[in-house]
């Protein structure tokens, strides 16, 4: 059974400040949120969907802030990205939700290992698809497919979802970074609201933890916004790095 709200309030809102000062600055939010909640006696699969709720305003503001690199694509071109990241979204919730709870809570370590290295390989992966992209071997015409199983992956377990995204629009042929991002933010965004209404509407969410996390991370993400331009990107992604990995240990740990 969970610790008494009460008690684990004050470490669930603190790793949730963090993780929206993270999301803000480098990414890697989740490395912080789902472990508190496993922590806490929340249920790995309730823990996973809570956390995805608890991070997920952020998108909107990071979504907001490149409005005008979205006002310059094609309005079919959003509404079609748009749908595939949906339907993504949806099936990867829907995976979780009719996954074993023995089963997920075992995946979690290996999901949490893999975000980790994904996130620590994210610069490596950013320069290797941009020359592919620059050497004319971008893949278009995977780009929606590629978009559709990332959407899957992110509606499922959203560590390192980002990354992903930046390195399939580099690698098929997205050369103009800022509409890569924007992209990147507006489809995380429509993939993450999708996910959490699925979660919400199979009663996956703890709810007292999911506002007081959610509130948090909005007040993280606002102040870490503010703080991005003064911290030295490079320290905070070790720190989450570093951060991955002892959790990582911790979740092996715990089912050795």
């Amino acid at each position: 059974m969970p610790l008494d709200f009460w008690t684990h309030a004050p470490l669930l809102a603190g790793a949730a400040f963090a993780a929206g000062v993270l999301n803000a600055i480098a990414g890697g939010g989740s490395f912080l949120t789902l472990p508190a909640l496993v922590f806490v006696g929340i249920p790995p699969i309730m823990a996973n969907a809570t956390s995805a709720l608890a991070v997920s305003p952020g998108y909107l503001g990071s979504t907001l802030g490149f409005r005008d690199e979205l006002r310059k694509l094609p309005l079919a071109r959003l509404k079609r990205e748009m749908t595939i990241a949906a339907i993504g979204g949806v099936v990867g919730a829907l995976l979780l939700l009719v996954t074993p709870a023995k089963v997920f809570s075992g995946m979690v370590p290996w999901l949490l290992l893999f975000a980790t290295l994904l996130f620590a390989a994210g610069p490596t992966l950013a320069k290797r698809a941009k020359a592919a992209s620059q050497t004319g071997q971008g893949l278009e015409k995977w780009r929606e497919p590629g978009l559709l199983l990332t959407s899957i992956y992110g509606g499922y377990f959203n560590g390192g979802l980002g990354i992903l995204l930046m390195a399939l629009y580099a690698v098929t042929g997205e050369s103009r970074i800022h509409t890569a991002n924007a992209l990147k933010n507006l489809n995380s965004l429509v993939l993450s609201w999708l996910s959490v209404a699925a979660f919400i509407v199979a009663g996956a969410i703890a709810w007292r933890e999911g506002v007081l996390m959610m509130v948090a991370a909005t007040v993280g993400g606002f102040l870490g916004a503010r703080w991005a331009k003064r911290l030295p990107v490079t320290w905070v992604r070790i720190g989450v790095i570093v951060t991955g990995l002892v959790m990582s240990v911790v979740f092996f740990a715990r089912h050795v």
